[in-house]
């Protein structure tokens, strides 16, 4: 299933009785199923929608006490001060709206205009724009000014907020752990509650083809995957799950693995059976021993049949994300292997 916002940028009609349908960014498509389970237990409370204009404010000379020193004694405050006519504001500003609504109402924005309040300006020695200030208990604690990359102002209010996790953030986290711990149902209600709060979310998206293959629907994993557009693809999280996908797809294809061991013992050299072992076994989930077989095979003879050992080697690191263990160890084991 595929959602797609409208021509003008609008949210798809919601279907009677149901709720909006999730907005994707221009040019993805986002997959998602409207409904939790009747069991779910994703923290739905936790997530709860903040809009704009709850966290992010028009403040004057007038306002600025209640708004911003008042208000940062119970949560940080950042200050944004621009102007219409100020080109890098037009970035600045909706890059701190942007992680400032995603961060749930752990942190407010309030933005001064400052051709109409000259006076605060002057106060807080403003000297160009973009200024952007951080306010704690009442102080500025931060700030920087000019144009800076987006990387930047997320870090910015990162620092602010501390150990805090926004919502999201903090859901991801949840779904990820149930994901490991094997709970696929846990897992894809929270990656679908997610997606109804920020539907173009790559970990989610990719959280729930993990899920659904855990939860051992393989076509419906591989449906998922088909309906992405080629350039939501190459994002990491789903690029990564994608890989995991196809890994598991080659493990279900019903190899023996004992004919492939029997035909080992009788040639070690066999490369074509020792590949066909490590396909076989990354389906299956057995990674650390694929990435062995691999490993020696490419010992053996790294440049047979166009290096394809490495080739799936490097696909199962893909798959796993480079700070698995698995991955840590293997990378450095192909470094020796390589360069010895």
């Amino acid at each position: 299933m595929e959602y797609k916002m409208n021509a003008d940028g609008t949210m798809p009609e919601s279907p009677a009785g149901g709720q909006p349908q999730p907005q994707a960014p221009a040019g993805q498509s986002v997959y998602m199923e409207p409904n939790l389970s009747a069991n779910s237990q994703a923290p739905v409370s936790a997530m709860a929608r903040v809009s704009a204009d709850q966290v992010i404010k028009d403040v004057t000379v007038e306002t600025f006490m209640a708004e911003v020193v008042e208000e940062s004694m119970t949560r940080p405050v950042i200050v944004d001060f621009w102007a219409p006519w100020c080109g890098p504001c037009k970035t600045i500003g909706p890059a701190l709206e942007k992680h400032v609504t995603a961060a749930g109402g752990l942190v407010i924005l309030a933005k001064i205009n400052v051709d109409e309040n000259q006076e605060i300006a002057a106060q807080m020695k403003v000297q160009s724009i973009p200024a952007v200030f951080a306010f704690s208990k009442g102080q500025p604690v931060d700030g920087f000014t000019g144009a800076v990359p987006e990387s930047q102002i997320k870090a910015f209010i990162q620092k602010l907020l501390g150990d805090a996790k926004p919502p999201i953030e903090a859901a991801l986290a949840e779904a990820k752990a149930a994901l490991d711990a094997g709970d696929g149902m846990m897992a894809s209600d929270i990656y679908k509650e997610i997606q109804t709060h920020d539907a173009g979310n790559p970990e989610a998206l990719g959280g729930i083809i993990r899920s659904t293959m855990l939860l051992g629907e393989m076509d419906t994993a591989r449906e998922i995957a088909d309906s992405l557009e080629d350039s939501f693809k190459t994002n990491p999280a789903i690029a990564s799950a994608i890989a995991a996908l196809e890994l598991a797809e080659v493990g279900d294809s019903g190899i023996d693995l004992n004919a492939l061991e029997a035909a080992l013992a009788v040639n070690e050299n066999d490369h074509q059976a020792r590949f066909d072992m490590a396909e076989s076994l990354s389906g299956e989930g057995r990674n650390q021993e694929a990435v062995d077989q691999l490993l020696e095979l490419i010992g053996r003879d790294r440049t047979w049949n166009d290096e394809a050992g490495r080739t799936q080697l490097l696909k199962i690191f893909k798959a796993l994300g480079f700070s698995d263990p698995v991955v840590v160890d293997g990378r450095k084991r192909l470094s020796t292997i390589l360069f010895s």
